[in-house]
């Protein structure tokens, strides 16, 4: 017997992909949008694909619903896969546990959700499969759950569904902490994971895999996001295919200018590095963060005035593509080696601001000041990452580079 079934995770339906940075409302509503809009394609391509069955790795909401939209969306699509006859089996994660997510809506008879006080297995029958998993009752789980999942069912494919920081994964925290021994122990020919926002095969033998979240929702999830679709044949996992679902894709571009001595040769390069990042983006909509490094006679231009570069690099972006949009530009240049009027020009400025941003009092007077401005920003504008307070060192260095800038920009040169 042969069948395909779809392994997802970490959808983060109502997560509001703050931190775009972005002037265009228009364009914040779609990345807004993005998530959705990848969750109904999955579901399309499910459909188109005739999986026997759908797994949700944890984390379907990314958090308490503000109203019933969210939950109404959900239930729409899934009764789209209800309508095809195909099973969807769901694990609730840190985002979405019993004690986060209070609110509910009736969903249809298709949809099976593991319990969260024990681990719990679903059967089925016509293929021969056994779903064993345990989800969140709250939002932190120290212990390792792999190790209380039952034994495999003998003779069946076993599928284990865990949301997990598996050996540490770095950058995200530790919940339902195991190694991939643990796992291996269990006897399962498959494990389902999530909590890890990366696609990442952790074992062949047996067959561990996260498959990514579905949607990137800031500059700190990179490249392409989507699924895994899983084929089976004779009681084994034969092998697996990426399926991309993004809509929406960030990027970051590096982009050195050593030895570029014009704006018009810097905007060249620029545009040079933006294009493969277009190319790889296959159409979608693009939030690109750049980083203008190297060492060029344009550094005091660049750092002298930010925004008008911004602007340069914004008009560069849309010549390659019409859907590219900077997300931040960070400018990270040096100047060469200075001339004695520049020198003298930025020398009592320069020795007057060297060290001030690792005071200590002038820090915490600049972190109320962030915070303050914060506060103040309209929703969307304001990273869903760490505060802005958390970069403190670099938006201290990057006003003081631009201060030095300025002053030597209106002297000599």
């Amino acid at each position: 017997m042969r069948f395909t079934f779809l392994h997802a995770a970490d959808l983060h339906l109502g997560s509001p992909l703050t931190g775009l940075g972005l002037k265009d409302p228009e364009v914040a509503r779609r990345f807004a949008s993005a998530s959705r809009e990848a969750f109904s394609d999955l579901v399309t391509q499910a459909i188109e694909a005739k999986v026997a069955f759908v797994v949700v790795a944890g984390d379907v909401y990314d958090g308490e619903w503000r109203d019933t939209s969210i939950g109404l969306f959900f239930n729409r699509e899934v009764a789209r896969l209800d309508r095809a006859g195909i099973p969807l089996f769901l694990l609730k994660g840190n985002h979405d546990a019993e004690s986060v997510v209070t609110k509910t809506i009736s969903l249809p008879d298709c949809v099976s959700e593991f319990p969260t006080g024990r681990p719990g297995t679903f059967r089925i029958e016509s293929l021969k499969v056994a779903l064993h998993g345990r989800g969140f009752p709250d939002r932190a789980v120290p212990e390792n759950y792999a190790l209380g999942y039952p034994d495999p069912v003998p003779g069946w494919v076993n599928i284990g569904v865990l949301h997990t920081s598996c050996d540490g994964r770095p950058g995200h925290a530790v919940y339902a902490p195991c190694t991939v021994q643990d796992l291996a122990s269990r006897g399962y020919q498959y494990w389902a994971l999530g909590h890890v926002h990366e696609y990442e095969e952790l074992s062949r033998d047996p067959w561990i895999v996260y498959p990514g979240n579905l949607q990137g929702r800031s500059v700190r999830e990179c490249g392409p996001k989507g699924a895994v679709l899983v084929d089976v044949a004779d009681g084994h996992i034969v092998g697996t295919t990426r399926l991309a679902l993004d809509r929406a894709r960030w990027a970051v571009a590096a982009i050195d200018l050593t030895g570029i001595e014009d704006e018009a040769g810097a905007l060249r390069r620029i545009e040079e590095a933006i294009a493969p990042e277009a190319a790889a983006a296959e159409g979608r909509l693009l939030a690109l963060r750049i980083r203008l490094t190297g060492i060029t006679p344009l550094h005091h231009r660049l750092t002298a005035d930010p925004e008008r570069m911004a602007d340069e690099v914004q008009a560069a972006a849309n010549r390659i593509h019409e859907d590219i949009w900077l997300e931040r530009l960070r400018i990270e240049t040096e100047d060469p080696e200075p001339t004695a009027d520049d020198a003298l020009a930025s020398l009592d400025l320069s020795a007057l601001l060297e060290g001030l941003e690792q005071d200590p009092q002038f820090q915490a007077r600049a972190a109320e000041l962030v915070a303050t401005i914060t506060g103040k920003l309209p929703g969307g504008i304001v990273s869903d990452g760490p505060p802005l307070a958390s970069d403190l060192g670099a938006l201290l260095e990057e006003a003081r580079a631009m201060l030095v800038a300025r002053a030597t920009a209106g002297t000599a040169r």
